[in-house]
C-alpha cells in the first residue's frame, strides 16, 4: 500500500463515525475503496493470572491491510467465525461503510496503522514488554500504562475495563481506582466493580478507559464527557490503537497502543507505544 501524507492536515475529529466518515472521504491517505482487507480472522481465548480468581474471556476480530493489522475486541456471540470467509477479500470500504461495528473498527484500525505504523510515529515512544511469563508481562504492560497518568495522591481514577494488574497499577502511582466492566463484580482484592460508567465518569478525577469502548460504542460519550469536564482521558488499546490515537489532542490527553500481535500472544519481547499530548479540550 503507497503510504501518503494528506495535505492539508485533517481536521480534529470528535467521533468514530467522524473518523469513518473522514476516511472514506481520502482526508487521512488513500481511498479505502482502493484497498482491500487481505485477511480478516477471529481470535477467541481465556487467560486466568496466577494468584487471581478472574477468568479473562476474550474475543477478537482482526483484519490485516497490507503491512499492518486492526484489531477490536467483541463481546461472545457478536461475531461468528464464518466472518473470516465472508468479509476476507472485501474493499476496505465496504467494511468500514456496512461491517458490524467491531469489525468497522478493526478495519478502520487496520487503514490507520498501514497509513502511520505505530512505529515509525515520531511522537510515539516505544516501552519494550519483557520474555516472561504472562503474569510478568502484564505488570509491566500496566506499569507502563499507569505511567501516563499524572495524578496527586488520592486522585479518583476511573478505569473503564477493568483488569487487576492496571488497579494495583494505578494505586502503586497513589491513585483510587473506580473500577467500572460490564463482565466484572469485583476485583481481585475485593473492590466493587460497578456498572454505571456515567456515574463513575461524574466522580472521576482522570479516566482510563480500554480500546474496547471503541468496539462496543461507548468510546464517544466518554471522551465527551471527559472534554467537557476538562479531566485528562488515557486510552490503553489492543483494540482500535491506531483509532484512539487519532483522538490525540482532541479528548484524548495520552494513549498505550498495543498493535497485534498482542503481549498475551507471546512470551517474547513485544513492543508497546505510547502518546502523550496537551488536550485541545
Amino acid at each position: 500500500m503507497h503510504r501518503t501524507t494528506p495535505s492539508p492536515a485533517p481536521a480534529p475529529v470528535t467521533s468514530v463515525d467522524g473518523l469513518i466518515e473522514a476516511v472514506l472521504a481520502g482526508e487521512h491517505g488513500p481511498l479505502p475503496s482502493e484497498l482491500i482487507a487481505t485477511s480478516v480472522f477471529w481470535i477467541h481465548h481465556g487467560t486466568r493470572l496466577a494468584g487471581g480468581d478472574t477468568t479473562y474471556l476474550n474475543q477478537y476480530v482482526l483484519v490485516r491491510l497490507g503491512g499492518s493489522f486492526g484489531g477490536c475486541a467483541f463481546e461472545a456471540g457478536e461475531i461468528a467465525p464464518s466472518i473470516c470467509r465472508d468479509s476476507s477479500g472485501t474493499p476496505l470500504d465496504v467494511l468500514l461503510r456496512e461491517a458490524p461495528r467491531p469489525l468497522r473498527i478493526a478495519a478502520l484500525d487496520a487503514y490507520l496503522s498501514e497509513t502511520r505504523p505505530h512505529r515509525e510515529a515520531a511522537d510515539a515512544e516505544p516501552v519494550t514488554l519483557p520474555t516472561g511469563t504472562p503474569e510478568v508481562r502484564a505488570k509491566a504492560r500496566d506499569a507502563a500504562v499507569a505511567g501516563l497518568l499524572d495524578i496527586p495522591a488520592g486522585a479518583r481514577v476511573g478505569l473503564i475495563g477493568v483488569v487487576n494488574p492496571l488497579v494495583a497499577a494505578i494505586r502503586a502511582r497513589g491513585g483510587e481506582p473506580l473500577p467500572c466492566d460490564f463482565n466484572l463484580k469485583a476485583t481481585q482484592w475485593g473492590d466493587a466493580v460497578t456498572d454505571d460508567m456515567h456515574e463513575v465518569l461524574e466522580r472521576a478525577e482522570a479516566v482510563v478507559a480500554t480500546g474496547m469502548t471503541l468496539g462496543n460504542g461507548s468510546f464517544d460519550t466518554i471522551l465527551e464527557r471527559c472534554r467537557s469536564r476538562g479531566i485528562p482521558l488515557i486510552v490503553y488499546a489492543q483494540s482500535g490503537s491506531a483509532v484512539a490515537r487519532a483522538f490525540l489532542g482532541s479528548g484524548v490527553t495520552a494513549l498505550s497502543a498495543e498493535p497485534f500481535p498482542f503481549s498475551q500472544f507471546s512470551a517474547e519481547e513485544t513492543v508497546l507505544y505510547r502518546y502523550r499530548t496537551v488536550s485541545r479540550a
